[in-house]
């Protein structure tokens, strides 16, 4: 192809890279390619732009932005950094998209008689990170003694489900009634007062949590087995802990006390919640079903 000299013409640039001239123009216009003017007005561009806007063509063909293109054109992000962006981005994306189709297959396989409540409830919900926020934030409020981050980070861990990537119609539904659970003032003040009382009484906070989350985890192959609520060294460690974080030690008064304190744990409300979070995660030993074993073990241990 002849050239007039060392630059190359719109029309060349455009015949180099397979770009349309209109495209170059825009780009021009919009800062991602350089140019210069010649004597007559006509834009002029290096050798510099074919390699320049082969780049360009490329990433936009992958879906990037000009904003992000522009920061690779500048040298402030690499092509690997900008790709790695919005591949996160999109895969928020999908994630949303996909609890937006379960949500609608639910309320599509929702009997006519319970369709209108199903759609009220699911429309509550924005998408399963919303959800999950709502979730955590619950949690948090009911912390009312310090606690380390560690230690609330790893209780959320267990608590708090993962919306699933590629949800199912009965696991949207299933997070979407946790949400509304926790939006329930009358389960919300019963809980918060039992923490205020904890609060008095017990001494480390982050030492009772370890110390419940040991005892919960030694119940785990039994819930697992389907193992009845009993005595024996499970709920006997359980016992302890309250009783040690308190300056208490163990005995049928203090056991009939320990009952009354977690009387809020056991409410329906709340094992309605962890069954749910069961039916979210499929774990069927969760950190509310272990904890539910060893309180109504602590009923029958006192219940003539």
């Amino acid at each position: 192809m002849p050239l007039r000299d060392e630059t190359l013409g719109i029309g060349d640039l455009a015949g180099l890279t397979g770009v349309p001239v209109r495209t170059i123009r825009f780009y021009c216009d919009e800062g991602i390619i350089e140019s210069v003017r010649s004597a007559g007005g006509h834009r002029r561009f290096d050798r510099a732009a074919v390699e320049r806007l082969g780049l360009v063509r490329r990433l936009r063909g992958l879906g990037l932005g000009l904003s992000a293109i522009a920061r690779v054109l500048s040298g402030e992000r690499s092509v690997a950094e900008v790709v790695a962006a919005e591949r996160a981005a999109l895969d928020v994306r999908l994630a949303e998209l996909a609890w937006r189709r379960a949500s609608l297959r639910a309320v599509e396989e929702a009997g006519a008689g319970d369709r209108a409540a199903r759609l009220e409830l699911l429309a509550a919900v924005e998408d399963g990170t919303a959800a999950r926020d709502t979730l955590v934030g619950f949690w948090r409020r009911q912390m009312i003694a310090p606690i380390a981050d560690e230690t609330f980070g790893a209780f959320v861990a267990m608590a708090v489900p993962e919306p699933p990537v590629a949800p199912s119609p009965p696991q949207v539904v299933a997070y979407a009634e946790l949400v509304a659970l926790v939006g329930d003032r009358s389960l919300t003040r019963r809980l918060r007062a039992r923490g205020l009382v904890n609060v008095r009484e017990i001494g480390d906070e982050n030492a009772f949590m370890f110390g419940v989350g040991e005892a919960c985890t030694l119940v785990e192959p039994l819930v697992l087995a389907g193992e009845p609520p009993r005595e024996g060294p499970e709920l006997a460690h359980f016992v302890a802990v309250h009783a040690s974080v308190r300056g208490r030690r163990d005995s049928p008064g203090f056991r009939r006390e320990l009952l009354a304190n977690v009387a809020p744990d056991r409410d329906p409300r709340m094992r309605r919640y962890w069954r749910l979070v069961s039916e979210v995660s499929g774990d069927r030993a969760t950190l509310g079903a272990t904890h539910l074993w060893l309180t109504d073990s602590l009923e029958r241990s006192i219940t003539p």
